[in-house]
């Protein structure tokens, strides 16, 4: 059994849970399932750490520390590559980037970046009441950061917490998922034994009960809370955390809109369509999931993907050959396959798909042509292989059309002009973007969305920023 990270202790608990490989439905392991109590010891020892150590002060030992992690993460590389390919489903092919390679570079950029970013800004003399005053500004670290993450990229969201909450200075409680909750406490065990961060400032917990969860949201000894999820369930922190004023980073859904212009290169739109929704089966917050063509080229672009989308290899996450793994659960493959179904109902042309797959919790690369944008499947977030075709009668309908959704996480813009592609991008009320191809994600750019997307911004510079406050001070010049 993995166990919980506590205070520097690894802990075991009466009630544990299984983790199940969505490609068999097979039991890949049982983890720790922790009580309120445990919740809240670890919140003390986090609480503790930072009150009574010098973490929150020794930048020096910070970089010591995230360079340890870095090498140590790198050293068992291929132990946390075969871990989340079993469970979290993600193919071979990408666990080089986002599912853990990407993700372990984020945590040697914030070593770096810690080495040489400065937490003082000098706002040099100005007069008040006839004298000169020396300002400055300090930015100190939040606090007490509760890091909840969800199941999709386990390794990589929990690295983008714990990275820059750690070089800012904070302490952790890091909660993974219910669905992938082995990744987590792994990170836990190498972190003790590994490296030399002090006891209490990283604890590592799983918890399926919302009890338990909730302490992480609610309790006073909290200063901050990061969250990567649902919408629904972003609200509901945002909520609670209200209650006590906590800082809170909120890295929520999307419904995001790949615009294709008239003069667009299609095979280019069909490809990015295709293997972008099918990326790992299509549970990504920021995968765009909505098509959005020219209404002449509509039937074009539309048999185009169907091509792609048959192109794509199914199976086996093990197999290096597998380009689309299994959904996490069969309670989400129900989810996506009962919208899918209304949407039919309601009117939109099946083109491609719309069918379970066993074993395993698979389902078809699903293609929904002449679909309503005001429609369920257009405008709520799926996270399954369903991509739906919209169309748009010229670059003012076609932004209108991107922008009508309560998310605005990401999208993108494809047409034969840079300047044209980038004056309808710049439109797009959206937190990320990608032109003709390009690609934003990396550790030195932030990410994150607008609306009810989320709020602040993950990696990069501002990334750490998210885990400090700001103190001004003056002193008579």
């Amino acid at each position: 059994m993995k166990r919980l990270l506590i205070d520097g202790q690894l802990v075991e608990t009466e009630r544990t849970v299984d983790s199940i490989n969505p490609a068999t439905g097979a039991v890949v392991g049982t983890a720790a399932d922790a009580t309120p109590e445990q919740v809240t010891a670890a919140v003390k020892a986090a609480r503790r750490a930072f009150d009574e150590t010098d973490w929150s002060t020794n930048v020096e030992f910070r970089v010591r520390c995230l360079n340890q992690l870095h090498e140590a993460l790198v050293k068992h590389m291929e132990e946390f590559r075969e871990l989340t390919i079993a469970e979290v489903g993600h193919p071979r092919q990408i666990t080089d980037g986002p599912a853990l390679g990407s993700p372990i570079g984020l945590v040697k950029y914030y070593a770096d970046l810690l080495g040489e970013y400065s937490f003082t800004q000098d706002l040099g003399v100005a007069e008040a009441f006839g004298r000169p005053n020396k300002r400055w500004i300090e930015r100190e670290p939040a606090g007490v950061v509760s890091a909840i993450v969800a199941y999709n990229y386990p390794t990589q969201l929990a690295l983008a917490k714990l990275a820059p909450a750690l070089a800012a200075g904070c302490t952790v409680i890091l909660k993974g998922a219910p669905d992938t909750p082995l990744l987590a406490l792994a990170l836990g065990e190498l972190i003790l034994n590994e490296t030399d961060i002090p006891a209490g400032v990283v604890n590592v917990i799983t918890a399926v009960d919302v009890e338990a969860s909730e302490v992480l949201t609610t309790h006073p000894d909290v200063d901050m809370i990061t969250f990567t999820g649902s919408t629904a369930v972003g609200r509901r922190i945002m909520e609670v955390a209200s209650r006590t004023l906590k800082k809170t980073f909120l890295e929520l859904g999307g419904k995001s809109a790949l615009v294709v212009l008239d003069d667009a290169d299609l095979d280019l739109a069909a490809m990015m369509a295709a293997f972008t929704i099918c990326s790992h089966a299509g549970q990504g917050c920021a995968i765009t999931s909505r098509l959005v063509v020219p209404r002449e080229l509509h039937d074009a672009v539309v048999e185009k993907v169907t091509g792609m989308l048959a192109a794509v290899k199914v199976g086996d996450p093990s197999d290096p050959e597998t380009y689309m793994g299994p959904l996490i659960s069969e309670k989400q493959r129900d989810k996506v396959d009962a919208i899918v179904q209304r949407a039919i109902a309601d009117g939109a042309t099946l083109v491609a798909g719309g069918k379970k797959v066993d074993p395993g919790f698979f389902y078809e690369p699903t293609l929904l042509a002449n679909v309503d944008q005001d429609s369920e499947i257009a405008q709520e977030e799926i996270f399954g292989p369903v991509l739906v075709v919209i169309p748009h009668d010229g670059d003012d309908d076609a932004v209108k059309i991107a922008n009508n959704s309560i998310f605005g996480l990401s999208g993108a813009v494809i047409s034969a002009s840079d300047d044209r592609a980038l004056a309808v991008a710049r439109r797009i009320r959206t937190g990320t973007l990608s032109v003709n191809g390009g690609m934003y994600f990396a550790p030195d750019a932030p990410f994150g969305g607008y609306k009810q997307s989320g709020i602040g911004r993950e990696s990069g510079i501002a990334g750490l920023e998210e885990f400090l406050e700001i103190k001004t001070i003056a002193l008579p010049a």
